[in-house]
């Protein structure tokens, strides 16, 4: 590891979009998703499950008014992760233990969003939000409505699955991100306060606790960043360091003997820094993962270098999906063991793409390796994607890779496989997630340090920066082109562009010297210059490792970042029956999908028979890109199919 390398990705401040592919989907996102996610958190979506996010808010805004004006007020269990009116008083906290989290995630959303697009009735929108929630606070600056509302005298007891410090994590990111959008610090003052309860409860003379559901590690460096207050940091640090030392904190709060049951879900089975394979909860382990880089680089810390590069080579290499999706059971909405990637029964959370696509830029900013940014583009193009409809008013949870709707209804394991997105949920995570992350895309293109810049997504944009201005002119899905063009050069600098693991070929037409080191074309400039470059981008045959079982015999359909499906729109229904030649031509097709002659295997009725070579008429198979299955109501998806030689 070596600091001099590190690297910093330039913000929304010095960014801005405008790109043929993706300015859609940010107006979609704008326009449609965050406008319906508002009336989500209110219970205002007919035929939605309810979110009780916002009702709990102002419950708990009524309680925090009562306690200031010296009146008794009611206690409800605290004992359930999810309460509803067939278990609780009306008057109680509804929904799960961290719904807090979905208001503060749009939140964080709006605020990227006001960033890019002003919008004054967006932002009276969220301002009437903010108001609700820091009416809900505490004097002592504890906010969180489940305890709030409760059962104050239960704060901080259950920290292993009641997920406080959870929704604080989500509080902090939302409230950074709408005082950087809009330069209102109510919501970060409200942050603060919280924070600093936080910090003054665990340390070393306080509670050695940590969270269950990790985030706020990576929230306190965050507010670290912002405010130069180092005890964030610190108590960031704390967490991490506490996390997994024996005896277990949650065994001593419980009072009972050490035991290793289930430790591995939260990934405190051992201290962080010991860890070398990706386990547990996926969303959890990413979010934990992304602060441990962060510790890294601003600590420099080898060891905890060494545990999230063995951790990143265990999930991209045995344990993530073509789409980029991550976390293949549904059981613990886990990590699986190595190459345990079923299609038919993948969980593959939106969540844990988005957390990979976080770890991913993080550890890109201490080594530029250009495998992060690869990651980055896999999970954006294709799971992240995927998850939400063309309309932006129906999402999905679960990013499986084969669906048989008869399985869906009817065999229990696959309930968790919808195949059709669906307008929202009880356990809302996701959409406003998804939300989050378009909004604040711009973050993701570049990277610099002190005398480079590295473009690491190929979208169209335009960048002022100390060493000059950049603007990228991209047409890189449909045709594989990018015009770069520099001017305002005030120093001598390297630009370095990733050449994608995909491409092949590809042509550089540039007056700056050029070079290619390290998967990237080097590009030395003094001056104002135009660099052209065409990627050659042709659809192709993927296969997986033969480790994979569910996938021998098969490939799946790529163009350039996109992974494509069959549809049973396009191609008929029992998907199984289709096989396509090794060598068959791939055809791309102005509308985006890819054309090719395979064969459709005739049925067979009888369930076992003497081996025979099945009989099977030829037909063209249309493959659509993956993101984009879904829209055309319910029907059978697969990814991978299977090979004819």
């Amino acid at each position: 590891m070596d600091s001099k390398k590190y690297s910093t990705h330039l913000t929304m401040n010095e960014v801005k979009i405008n790109d043929n592919f993706w300015n859609s989907i940010i107006e979609r996102v704008r326009k449609e998703v965050i406008p319906y996610q508002y009336n989500a958190l209110q219970d205002k979506i007919d035929g939605a499950e309810k979110s009780y996010c916002i009702e709990n808010f102002i419950k708990a805004g009524k309680i925090a008014e009562a306690i200031k004006n010296g009146k008794n007020v009611p206690v409800y269990p605290a004992d359930k992760w999810v309460y509803d009116d067939n278990n609780c008083d009306e008057n109680a906290f509804h929904g799960w233990v961290f719904q807090d989290s979905d208001v503060y995630k749009w939140l964080e959303a709006v605020g990227y969003s006001l960033k890019s697009q002003p919008d004054e009735k967006l932002k009276a929108q969220a301002d009437k939000f903010i108001d609700i929630i820091c009416k809900a606070q505490l004097d002592n600056g504890y906010l969180d409505t489940l305890y709030i509302i409760n059962n104050r005298d239960e704060v901080f007891t259950n920290l292993k699955d009641f997920h406080e410090l959870y929704c604080f994590g989500h509080l902090a990111e939302s409230a950074i991100a709408y005082y950087q959008g809009t330069g209102e610090k109510k919501l970060l003052e409200a942050t603060y306060r919280f924070a600093d309860l936080i910090c003054d409860t665990f340390n070393e003379k306080g509670i050695h606790g940590y969270p269950g559901h990790e985030i706020a590690e990576l929230a306190l460096v965050k507010l670290y960043n912002l405010s130069g207050n180092k005890k964030y940091l610190d108590t960031a640090s704390f967490f991490i360091e506490e996390r997994g030392k024996k005896p277990y904190y949650y065994d001593i709060v419980l009072g009972k003997e050490t035991v290793n049951d289930n430790y591995h879900y939260n990934q405190a089975h051992i201290q962080p820094k010991d860890q070398t394979e990706a386990v547990g909860h996926a969303v959890r382990g990413v979010y934990l993962y992304s602060a441990m880089a962060d510790l890294v680089k601003i600590n420099n810390d080898d060891e905890l270098y060494n545990a999230c590069a063995k951790i990143w080579d265990n999930i991209v290499n045995k344990k993530m999906y073509i789409t980029g999706g991550i976390g293949a059971t549904v059981d613990g909405e886990a990590f699986s063991f190595n190459y345990d990637l079923p299609n038919d029964l993948a969980y593959s959370e939106t969540c844990a793409s988005i957390g990979l696509i976080f770890f991913a830029r993080r550890m890109s900013e201490i080594s530029n390796d250009k495998i992060y940014s690869e990651v980055i583009e896999r999970a954006l193009y294709n799971c992240v994607l995927s998850s939400m409809a063309e309309d932006g008013k129906s999402f999905f949870y679960v990013n499986p890779l084969e669906v048989l709707p008869e399985a869906s209804r009817k065999d229990s394991r696959k309930r968790h496989i919808k195949p059709i997105r669906q307008k929202w949920f009880s356990c809302a995570c996701c959409p406003p997630n998804l939300a989050r992350l378009i909004s604040s895309l711009s973050e993701y293109i570049f990277n610099e340090n002190d005398n480079t810049i590295f473009i690491n997504q190929f979208i169209g944009s335009q960048v002022k920066t100390k060493k000059c201005d950049i603007y990228i002119e991209s047409s890189f899905i449909e045709d594989g082109k990018i015009d770069i063009t520099v001017s305002n050069v005030k120093e001598s600098f390297s630009l370095k562009v990733r050449i994608p693991e995909y491409v092949k070929n590809y042509t550089v037409k540039s007056p700056a010297y050029t070079t290619v080191q390290d998967g990237y074309i080097n590009a030395e400039i003094d001056k104002e210059c135009e660099i052209n470059i065409c990627f050659e981008i042709k659809p192709r045959l993927v296969k997986c490792s033969n480790r994979v079982r569910a996938n021998v015999g098969k490939a799946a359909i790529c163009r350039g970042p996109i992974v494509y499906a069959l549809e049973e729109a396009d191609n008929g229904k029992d998907l199984q029956m289709l096989t396509i030649n090794q060598n068959a031509q791939l055809i791309y097709n102005d509308d985006g999908s890819i054309t090719a002659q395979g064969y459709r295997e005739e049925p067979d009725d009888t369930l076992y028979y003497d081996y025979n070579v099945s009989r099977k008429e030829e037909m063209k198979l249309t493959f659509i890109p993956y993101y984009k299955w879904g829209n055309r109501g319910e029907n059978e998806m697969n990814v991978y199919i299977r090979l004819d030689k």
